[in-house]
């Protein structure tokens, strides 16, 4: 790992980016351009505005005493350069221009943002690891710039633990022909609060897979937007999320055609149990009109274990031209299927055992797609330490 200095060539970003989605306001670096919502915005309607305990304010990071708010802690090979970049530096603001106010507060109150840089031609052989600390009661705010050049595969675990409130955005450029696998794992502990947005750009004939995984935290909100910088490439989308009582898991998806023959897959999994828990996923394609031959799928399912919890689901798609290879969407929310267990206690599986069986194979083909092994164990185990907490009924 090679710590680089802030480049020197300033940057020029546009103050705002024009969004053709009838579902997404205008994006921009202004803050007075995301004014403080109310709950009536159609981005904001579901999220429990009163419960993010001051994530939308304009206040820099909480020195407090002098201990810091969040801490960032990066593993990664020699090849690998890390470094820090201010507003309007280069890579900085390439892919990302803030698309809500909690983008926008990150965005504006982090003055040296981590920047993780891959050079062309390059293979890691393991992922780069980036662990994400908070601490309680304290406001943190964080941006991170992950480059990956042209030709190039990486591997990307970006972890959030402890505590705190933490607003966040995360910008991956993948360069032509590139490959990359960002996973952004949100284990957070029982009270705290995360807000941001991640922004991918994908480069002409490259691939990129996100992976949101979402167990921990009181209200977790993420927005995970792709578009192309060229023809050719692909975009992969997964997620998987398990709310408890009382908690808020909020996902929001917006996936950008703006290219010819580019391709999109999306699908989200999640469970709920226990009173009060709430799951939202937003799901959002836009094919412009330049935007042919182009595929795209969207979908997203949710297990409902116990009574008393409430999962939104609002696949969308906007379509600007009739000359594309395919576009769909799927939304389920729905219980046990009563079949699969039934088939399995006829072979002697317990109830209780049967019903484990079921959520582990829901979530199963997810979890084989993320290609990390520690990280497939370690979900496996979360899975299992989640239904241990409530009986399900």
């Amino acid at each position: 790992m090679t710590v680089t200095d802030q480049p020197t060539v300033a940057h020029a970003v546009e103050s705002s980016q024009k969004v053709a989605s009838h579902l997404h306001p205008v994006a921009s670096f202004d803050l007075a351009d995301h004014p403080m919502p109310t709950g009536r915005e159609e981005v904001w309607r579901f999220t429990p505005l009163k419960r993010l305990r001051g994530a939308l304010e304009d206040q820099p990071t909480d020195t407090g005493d002098g201990t810091v708010a969040a801490t960032y802690d990066v593993e990664a090979g020699d090849e690998v350069t890390i470094g820090t970049l201010a507003p309007g530096q280069a890579p900085r603001g390439t892919a990302l221009v803030p698309g809500d106010r909690a983008a926008a507060v990150a965005s504006k109150n982090t003055t040296e943002a981590l920047h993780v840089k891959v050079p062309a031609d390059t293979e890691l052989t393991r992922p780069v690891h980036v662990l994400v600390q908070g601490s309680a009661d304290r406001r943190s705010n964080g941006h991170h710039v992950l480059e990956v050049g042209a030709h190039s595969k990486a591997t990307f675990v970006l972890e959030h633990r402890g505590s705190g409130i933490h607003a966040a955005n995360l910008e991956v450029l993948v360069g032509d022909g590139a490959s990359v696998s960002v996973l952004s794992i949100q284990d957070w502990d029982d009270d705290a609060v995360h807000v941001g947005q991640h922004e991918a750009l994908v480069g002409r004939d490259a691939s990129y897979r996100h992976v949101a995984i979402s167990f921990g935290g009181d209200v977790v909100r993420l927005n995970a937007n792709v578009r192309y910088a060229g023809p050719g490439g692909q975009a992969e989308l997964l997620g998987l999320y398990f709310a408890d009582a009382g908690q808020h898991l909020e996902h929001r998806l917006f996936v950008d055609h703006n290219a010819a023959k580019t391709r999109s897959n999306v699908d989200y999994k999640g469970a709920l149990q226990g009173r009060g828990a709430h799951t939202v996923w937003i799901g959002d394609v836009l094919i412009r009109k330049v935007a042919e031959g182009i595929e795209t799928y969207e979908s997203n399912r949710n297990l409902v274990l116990t009574d008393g919890c409430r999962a939104d689901s609002v696949p969308n798609l906007e379509i600007e031209t009739g000359e594309i290879e395919g576009a769909g969407h799927a939304s389920t929310t729905g219980r046990f299927d009563d079949e699969q267990l039934f088939y399995l206690q006829s072979r002697g599986i317990h109830e209780d055992e049967a019903r484990r069986l079921v959520v582990h194979g829901f979530f199963a083909d997810i979890i084989r797609k993320i290609g990390v092994p520690d990280v497939e164990e370690k979900l496996l185990q979360t899975v299992e330490a989640e239904l241990a907490k409530n009986v399900i009924a």
